[in-house]
């Protein structure tokens, strides 16, 4: 009698469902990591956005303005826009910013989750560099 070589159907069960549970653990773990690369393009923009409003208040002193343009903050129309956020004037597009009047180094900048970012759903930039994710 010859021995015969392969596998049995058992085996080959075991084998696509273990490959199937490390499938479903992967799958979710990936997709928190896809949102964590996205939103490091609008951390980007906002630590950019930031710099501007220091220059911005540096540059003007005690006539700053509260929510400068972005002409005001020297960008064009589309130099805020990347892959996944866009920008425009505060509060259009994905970015937000404000500078508080009675402290002109107190600024907030707030970017909110575009289509298929699914969390955090907002992410703030304070003065002091510090991100604050909201759920």
């Amino acid at each position: 009698m010859t021995k015969r070589k392969g596998f049995t159907l058992i085996e080959l069960m075991v084998v696509i469902l273990i490959v199937g549970i490390l499938a479903a653990v992967a799958v979710p773990l990936m997709r928190g990591r896809i949102d964590s690369a996205k939103w490091s393009e609008g951390k980007a923009i906002m630590g950019t956005v930031a710099t501007a409003l220091r220059t911005h208040v540096a540059e003007k002193g005690n006539a700053f303005t509260a929510v400068p343009t972005l002409s005001q903050l020297g960008f064009s129309a589309n130099d805020l826009n990347g892959t996944y956020f866009t920008g425009g004037e505060s509060g259009v597009g994905n970015f937000s910013w404000v500078i508080n009047d009675d402290d002109p180094m107190d600024f907030l900048i707030t970017a909110t989750a575009p289509e298929g970012i699914t969390t955090p759903s907002q992410i703030t930039l304070d003065e002091n560099g510090v991100f604050t994710e909201t759920q």
